[in-house]
């Protein structure tokens, strides 16, 4: 049956999380951090910043007034990247409801914290020693213009409730957009944030015409550190073997529309990373993720050179040639 969903947050996926609700006949509206946003969004029918040449549906209702964000809704789809969603979900915690389930489609580890998507929601909006909120994460490989295009996807939904993950399952789904289910979320959010990290470094490769066997080996390897560390954290290591981990890593680190593949090949070409960020068409989740990565990684007590090297190259103005070489002549070693 047709229900109301809020989606908090105008970025390509959330548009696309929109569409596809409001092509299953529900009643959606969709809420912009910025009133003058909302209202291009109203007056074009169209997302020319993330989502350019995809008309809206006429039926999709769009806002910018906080207090009409969550008003009605059965469920919210929270489509803020990962480091902004503390400040924008305590600016809407007044309006929303105590019951109100939320699906995060953020891939990323909150700095500092080391929260992730669902685990910040909880903190900002459910008092302390009060009931957790039911709270989902929908992930995998989803770049949004094909989506938008109707191009065949599929994805994962993971939720703290069975119940909850269905229910994002059957609303979203559609003959193009295929949903499965996983008891597994602690995995498919780590999942979704750590490939972002190898998706830099697969980029970085690209930018040094490194060659198609350097990018084979660097998702292969990069999938079994970031499976280490979510074995670590006790998540399930079949979880990276689908669609929230190789399956989008895949997509992430070949798409030539990935925003951190792409900031990965710009700083391989030899730009600045300051320079990178800046021409980037939105938020490139994984820089700030690769310090949440290796702050886990120290934490558990578990090996990532891959992503240590994306992190020196980032934050500590590595050479990508000189943390390559270091990579290469690391000792040698049996595969498991």
């Amino acid at each position: 049956m047709p229900q109301r969903v809020s989606i908090v947050g105008d970025g390509a996926m959330g548009t696309v999380c929109a569409i596809l609700l409001a092509e299953n006949a529900h009643a959606v509206r969709l809420w912009s951090a910025f009133p003058e946003a909302a209202e291009r969004l109203r007056r074009d029918r169209e997302n020319r910043a993330f989502l350019p040449g995809v008309r809206l549906p006429d039926e999709l209702e769009i806002t910018g007034d906080d207090a009409e964000a969550l008003a009605g809704a059965e469920l919210a789809i929270s489509a803020v990247p990962t480091q902004y969603m503390r400040p924008v979900w305590r600016r809407l915690a007044g309006h929303c409801p105590a019951a109100l389930p939320i699906c995060s489609v953020a891939k990323g580890i909150e700095n500092g914290t080391l929260l992730r998507p669902t685990q910040v929601l909880r903190d900002v909006l459910d008092g302390a020693g009060g009931p957790a909120r039911a709270a989902a994460a929908l992930s995998g490989p989803s770049i949004a213009p094909e989506v938008a295009r109707h191009l065949p996807a599929t994805v994962v939904v993971a939720a703290s409730e069975p119940a909850l993950a269905e229910r994002v399952q059957r609303l979203i789904s559609r003959p193009h957009f295929r949903v499965y289910t996983n008891a597994d979320l602690l995995g498919v959010e780590l999942a979704g944030a750590t490939k972002n990290v190898i998706a830099i470094a697969a980029g970085v490769l690209d930018g040094l015409a490194a060659g198609d066997n350097a990018k084979a080996a660097l998702v292969s390897r990069g999938l079994s550190e970031i499976t280490r560390l979510g074995a670590a954290m006790g998540a399930l290591a079949e979880t990276f073997a689908g669609l929230a981990g190789v399956g989008d890593l895949i997509t992430t680190c070949t798409s030539p529309v990935g925003r951190n593949r792409s900031f990965g090949e710009a700083v391989g070409r030899g730009r600045s990373v300051e320079d990178a960020l800046a021409a980037a068409a939105g938020v490139v989740e994984g820089v700030a993720t690769t310090r949440s990565v290796m702050a886990l990684a120290e934490r558990m007590n578990v090996d990532m050179p891959i992503t240590a090297a994306v992190h020196d190259v980032i934050f500590r103005h590595r050479s990508p040639r000189e943390a390559i070489a270091e990579l290469m002549s690391r000792p040698l070693r049996p595969e498991m």
